[in-house]
């Protein structure tokens, strides 16, 4: 099983723009891999992204990437709206949607969250990233009127299993 950094990075992103920043489609509740969870799926040729997570005010989640079926790549995060505003449907729905809109500006360069920057209205989005598309760990959060209502991190990397001549 072979996949080049870059190759990958590219699906990422495509992948991504495909799922939660656009709306994509959940699979089925009665197909998902993880009973409970919501799931958003992309598939090219050899390639699947799988983007898994539970709940709403905070959503604990994983991105998985398989290469012929195998686990090749993933990513775990956990956070979400800061307690303040759980129960504020209509303030987390519009804090959400900043949140995709960041998502879909993710950078091929660093294809984990969105950019390091980004600002529209009230709303401020930052992504803190250490590492490279191998072995990283991150932080974004989410500012309105420059008061911090969302956080989440984020860590991941290649899966690499005993045998590492077999996936590289």
């Amino acid at each position: 099983m072979t996949l080049d950094l870059a190759t990958l990075a590219q699906f990422l992103v495509r992948a991504k723009l495909k799922t939660y920043a656009s709306d994509g489609a959940e699979v089925p509740a009665n197909q998902v891999q993880r009973p409970g969870f919501k799931e958003l799926v992309h598939r090219e040729g050899d390639l699947e992204y799988r983007d898994s997570y539970t709940g709403f005010y905070r959503a604990p989640g994983q991105e998985l990437v398989r290469v012929k079926e195998q686990p090749f790549w993933s990513m775990s995060y956990d956070g979400g709206m800061l307690p303040t505003y759980h129960g504020n449907l209509a303030f987390t729905k519009q804090t959400f949607a900043h949140l995709k809109r960041a998502l879909s500006l993710v950078p091929i360069s660093l294809p984990f969250r969105g950019p390091s920057f980004f600002r529209e209205g009230s709303f401020t989005y930052t992504f803190e990233v250490h590492g490279d598309i191998t072995d990283f760990y991150g932080l974004e959060a989410i500012h309105h009127d420059d008061i911090k209502v969302f956080q989440q991190r984020c860590m991941g990397g290649l899966i690499l299993p005993k045998n590492l001549a077999q996936s590289l």
